[in-house]
């Protein structure tokens, strides 16, 4: 143990006496380990940030509709029609709490002299039941009236309200509009606003979000709709469910297996998870590269070491050092080189990826998993690279290494 000591002590002052170049023997390793932090953690960061993006919708989310893979040209008895739903709703009384088509426009609007493009979604009653990312603030959300009277209601988002009435309790104002080929004059009925996300600020789009009812987005002959959407049971399997509902609108509609297909929430949470970790560990692997640049970096400078100090191990093993002290001497210096560079990557990788969090605004995540292995691995790489440097110096016969000027 207090050879272990001196050894390290030993190291720390070889070190400290050639500042200068063990950062510079470092600086391989720090940007490794800084990089593969940064990134995983970056990465983790997404992933958390976006499972709290679709927590606004429920588990049981789903679109039923025309599968596209299967599918050449779309017939009129493939299409989806309110009576449909209801077959559908019949059936599974128990399971879908939520469905209605998915159908939506878009119908320039101008209020005095403010223009600005509305993108109004048909809704069925109790959408904000399960789609919770919506809070309205004055007003009321589309209710079951609206949908059995096809009545010309309308809830907004607080921007446009401020944009075209200069003000946010705008409950009663008139939005003129185009549905279907018909002009209409929409009466607000509700205000709502969406906290600030991640793809909030990605969104570029210039027209604003609207709800109004189905059978009012739907009125003008236009009957059916391609897909729909539903909200089904948290409690059961999703990919089941869905899959029996497909199987059962197949019989009720007479067409041939695989016309329709569904993409449920856990589906496209998994597969942008998927992408984002692929992306993260292809990222960190070229990004581990550096960790070996860096671990040649520290043989090199060993090797430079040990020809600097040839006389020294010369002394110390007429002094009676053994082989294995010399080789476990170097090798503590390979490594502490290595650990004290993987705490500065470590360090830095943290702060990157704090950083680059607050810039996107989303809550950084720090997986400890990784912080050991960076740190791990960088120890790893000193001993594995620091091995040949320190075993040459373990063989040097002692009475040369005493003549060495």
């Amino acid at each position: 143990m207090q050879l272990l000591i001196e050894n390290i002590k030993l190291a720390i002052s070889a070190i400290k006496s050639n500042k200068m170049r063990s950062f510079l023997t470092m600086l391989g390793i720090i940007i490794g380990i800084s990089s593969v932090i940064a990134i995983s953690s970056i990465g983790a960061s997404a992933q958390g940030a976006i499972s709290k993006e679709f927590e606004g919708y429920s588990s049981g989310y789903m679109y039923i509709g025309i599968n596209w893979q299967t599918v050449d040209e779309v017939t009129e008895d493939m299409m989806l029609t309110p009576d449909d739903i209801e077959a559908l709703r019949h059936r599974f009384p128990d399971d879908i709490l939520y469905a209605a088509p998915s159908v939506g426009i878009d119908s320039v609007t101008k209020v005095g002299r403010v223009e600005g493009t509305l993108s109004i979604n048909g809704v069925a009653a109790d959408y904000t039941r399960f789609s919770k990312s919506i809070h309205i603030i004055h007003g009321r959300m589309i209710n079951q009236n609206d949908v059995d009277g096809a009545r010309n209601n309308i809830v907004i988002p607080v921007d446009a309200a401020k944009k075209f009435f200069g003000k946010e309790d705008v409950v009663g104002e008139i939005l003129p509009a185009e549905i279907r080929g018909n002009s209409v004059d929409l009466t607000i009925v509700g205000v709502y606003e969406i906290p600030p996300s991640i793809f909030s600020r990605m969104d570029t789009s210039t027209s604003y979000t609207c709800y109004a009812a189905d059978s009012t987005v739907m009125q003008g002959g236009y009957d059916s709709v391609r897909y729909i959407e539903i909200f089904a049971t948290e409690d059961k399997d999703i990919d089941k469910l869905a899959t029996s509902f497909v199987s059962y609108l197949e019989k009720y509609k007479g067409v041939a297996k695989d016309t329709y297909s569904y993409e449920s929430l856990e589906q496209e949470v998994g597969m942008i998870n998927t992408v984002l970790g692929y992306l993260s560990v292809a990222i960190g692997a070229i990004a581990a590269i550096s960790l070996l640049v860096g671990g040649i970096g520290i043989m090199n400078i060993m090797l430079v070491s040990v020809t600097e100090r040839t006389r020294e191990i010369g002394i110390r093993k007429s002094l009676g050092a053994r082989t294995k002290d010399i080789l476990t001497q170097f090798l503590i210096e390979a490594i502490i080189l290595s650990v004290i560079g993987g705490v500065l990557g470590t360090t830095l990788g943290i702060g990157i990826a704090a950083l680059g969090a607050l810039v996107v605004g989303v809550d950084v995540v720090i997986r400890p998993s990784a912080v050991l292995l960076a740190v791990g691995f960088s120890a790893a790489v000193g001993l594995a690279f620091g091995y040949f440097p320190a075993r040459k110096a373990a063989r040097l016969d002692p009475i040369e290494a005493l003549r060495y000027e």
